[in-house]
């Protein structure tokens, strides 16, 4: 999967691409949609994911099942890493 960083609306030098992919590729993300349905085949999603460095970020991210692309991205609050650690000890 292809990611797409054009035009995002965040720093990517606090956020590094690499720790964007690794946490797109966490096992143990959690994700979660949009309550509603978009007409342009276009997933959107909030997610919670770790990077191999233990930074647990939250981002947004659409994507067409090709290409990602990220919408903003930032350091998860205390109370979103808690409740990624408790799905993530539900899963081991």
């Amino acid at each position: 999967m292809e990611l797409d960083l054009i035009d995002v609306q965040f720093d990517l030098r606090s956020i590094k691409p690499r720790e964007l992919e690794e946490a797109l590729e966490d096992p143990f993300s959690v994700r979660f949609l949009p309550d509603h349905d978009r007409s342009d085949g276009i997933s959107r999603f909030y997610s919670l994911g770790r990077t191999v460095s233990d930074r647990y970020l939250f981002f947004s991210f659409s994507t067409d099942g090709k290409t990602t692309r990220v919408v903003a991205a930032r350091e998860m609050t205390e109370g979103e890493q808690k409740f990624y650690d408790r799905k993530y000890a539900e899963f081991r």
